[in-house]
């Protein structure tokens, strides 16, 4: 039996979640739904926690005060009965008539301060109750405003605030009113296991919208990071006017599906509809809660548009599930990792033959496979053609699904056949429900192609849409280096290890970057930040010791990099061989690079590490040999 039984609406779940931590804190025992266990009876466990509780604390929003919020009030009307009823206001909401006799604590944008008088109002109402007490009287409960006169009698610090309040309303009327973003939903499952259904309907969802061709949808790695944030503050981190939140709780035999649309500059709702459904209707709720949101944002849907929402997906539920489950080990890019991940797809395809979203999501991993865990040019050849081939089928069974397109324009680099490649990202992007991994392959090749305006563009889209994403301003510091403006290079680059300190790719351009910005010690400094023997350090050590004439220092590093890697860094032996002036070995290794189809090859066009060797005539009919457009 818990002390506290916390009612609410499972919608405002994300509000009431650092109210319970704060309660447990303090060590008093908790129920919320959030306990309810996976398969349960979850309405008759629901009452008897109810009318086991010492105390019932009734959340009051503009949600639960609602049509929509029978059952909060159903529960504070059993709460008032027992004499155990506390009510909390978490917005501008008005008590329900019956349920105003007692006084309600005000609790609005409680960030989780202990210390701040309305949660001490909340604790020693519960703690009275908890031991039969009488509860104490509050007459005001101060909540903090900026008055008029503060404002004039503050001199500047008031004005400091004044003016940063104005830079804030700015950034907020800078989101594009369509603009919107799907936070992960909440498992209320009671089984952490059932995350992954949870998160991919999210995903699924950001899928459809990005559909919408009217619709500005944010990418699911800035979604995610933002997920415990409030909703004003989520919305102003990534500049939206909408979030998309919601929950859901899965048993056997049922699911229930509950989305809100609020408007990101105050928290209110737009819209919002509960589903309560068979465990196999997840599909049916995926594109009717698109359609409502669309209709909400006064959008509208264009003839046939509905039809768009769904491309590439499936009918049947459990080929969906095992799809979701592949995103549950999206970050594990080891062997056994990507052979688990095939494997769940395998088996959706199994069920769908049709899956056209599961084709494509292989033809990736394949791709992966092919270049990280094959042991000879055969294996990764024969790889990258199944993965074209799993590629080609997604495009053949649907044709105007961007994914495809991005996977199978990437794969082709891989081949090093550019022309296609280039054309397949270009289509990709140009469809609707362009993704981040169609923009990130998009503007990759165009960089390497010479084509950096577009590459550009690309990565600022690409930033745009998934600005918490470290990977977006690595995309971009590239696009630059190879652009040749290396001040704006180190720029993003060091934006993207501020996200994400780790990254050893991004860390090794910032060094490169250095490097032809004539900053040889830092540039140094960054390298020595990698592991001993990555092959990007070593470049990079080699190459510095080359322009400072230590050139025993720079062949100690190619030989270490030759032992470590063999055939799989052929491109970068020949980068060290034209810095060190060598320029017979660095066409040799150039020609051994092609030969492999290392797709390194493709950035000859733009590499400097390659510009000792383009007065020569043999670089143009290297050149020739590639497949540029």
């Amino acid at each position: 039996m818990a002390d506290i039984f916390v009612s609410y609406k499972a919608e405002d779940r994300r509000r009431v979640a650092p109210l319970v931590e704060a309660l447990e804190a303090e060590g008093l025992s908790v129920w919320w739904d959030e306990q309810i266990g996976g398969g349960v009876a979850w309405r008759h466990t629901i009452e008897a926690e109810l009318n086991a509780a010492k105390c019932v604390l009734v959340i009051w929003s503009k949600r639960s005060v609602g049509p929509e919020g029978a059952f909060v009030q159903d529960e504070a009307s059993r709460a008032q009965q027992r004499h155990v009823y506390v009510p909390i206001v978490i917005d501008g909401a008005h008590v329900p008539l019956g349920f105003g006799e007692t006084q309600a604590i005000p609790l609005a944008r409680w960030g989780g301060n202990r210390s701040d008088q309305r949660y001490q109002a909340v604790l020693d109402a519960a703690r009275a109750i908890i031991a039969g007490t009488p509860r104490p009287r509050y007459a005001h409960i101060y909540h903090p405003r900026i008055s008029r006169r503060a404002m004039v009698a503050g001199g500047g610090a008031v004005t400091a605030a004044a003016v940063g309040g104005w830079f804030l309303l700015k950034a907020d009327s800078a989101a594009v009113s369509n603009s919107i973003a799907v936070f992960p939903f909440a498992n209320l499952s009671g089984d952490p296991a059932q995350a992954y259904f949870s998160d991919g309907l999210a995903e699924e969802l950001r899928t459809a919208l990005s559909r919408i061709p009217a619709l500005k949808v944010m990418a699911r790695t800035s979604s995610e990071k933002v997920r415990n944030d409030d909703i004003e503050t989520a919305a102003s981190k990534l500049n939206v006017a909408n979030i998309l939140t919601g929950s859901v709780r899965r048993s056997p035999s049922t699911i229930r599906i509950s989305a809100q649309l609020v408007d990101g500059r105050n928290g209110l709702e737009r819209w919002s509809e509960a589903y309560d459904r068979t465990a196999g209707d997840s599909l049916n709720i995926q594109t009717d809660i698109a359609q409502k949101v669309a209709s909400a944002l006064s959008i509208q849907l264009a003839k046939g548009a509905q039809s768009e929402l769904t491309v590439g997906g499936t009918n049947n539920p459990e080929a969906q599930d095992l799809l979701l489950q592949v995103d549950r080990d999206r970050d594990s890019d080891s062997q056994a990792g990507v052979e688990r991940r095939l494997a769940l797809l395998d088996a959706a395809l199994a069920i769908d033959p049709n899956y056209a979203e599961a084709y494509a999501r292989k033809a990736f991993l394949l791709m992966i496979k092919a270049g990280t865990y094959t042991l000879t040019a055969e294996d990764a050849n024969r790889g990258h053609s199944e993965a074209l081939a799993s590629s080609d089928r997604a495009i053949a069974i649907a044709p105007r699904m961007a994914l495809g397109y991005a996977v199978r324009g990437n794969v082709l680099w891989q081949q090093l056949k550019l022309k296609s490649a280039l054309a397949n990202a270009h289509r990709a992007i140009a469809l609707p429900g362009t993704n981040v991994e169609a923009l990130g392959v998009f503007s990759r090749l165009s960089s390497r192609m010479g084509r950096s305006a577009a590459a550009l563009q690309a990565a600022d889209k690409l930033i745009s849409l998934d600005p918490l994403n470290p990977g977006s301003h690595e995309a971009k510091a590239t696009v630059l280096y190879y652009a040749r403006q290396y001040a704006a290079s180190q720029a993003s680059a060091r934006r993207s290890l501020e996200i994400a300190p780790g990254g050893e790719r991004v860390r090794a351009f910032l060094g490169y970057a250095l490097l032809e910005d004539g900053k040889l010690k830092e540039a140094s400094a960054e390298f020595r930040k990698l592991e001993p023997a990555s092959y990007r350090r070593l470049l990079g050590q080699a190459v510095i010791a080359a322009r400072a004439g230590q050139r025993s220092v720079a062949l100690d590093n190619l030989q270490a990099m030759k032992r470590r890697y063999g055939d799989a860094a052929l491109f970068q032996y020949a980068e060290i061989y034209a810095q060190l002036g060598l320029v017979d070995e660095a066409f040799k290794e150039l020609d051994l690079a092609l030969s492999a189809r290392d797709s390194g090859v493709a950035g000859i066009r733009v590499d400097p590490f390659l510009d000792p060797l383009r007065a020569d005539p043999r670089f143009a009919a290297f050149e020739r040999k590639l497949d540029f457009p």
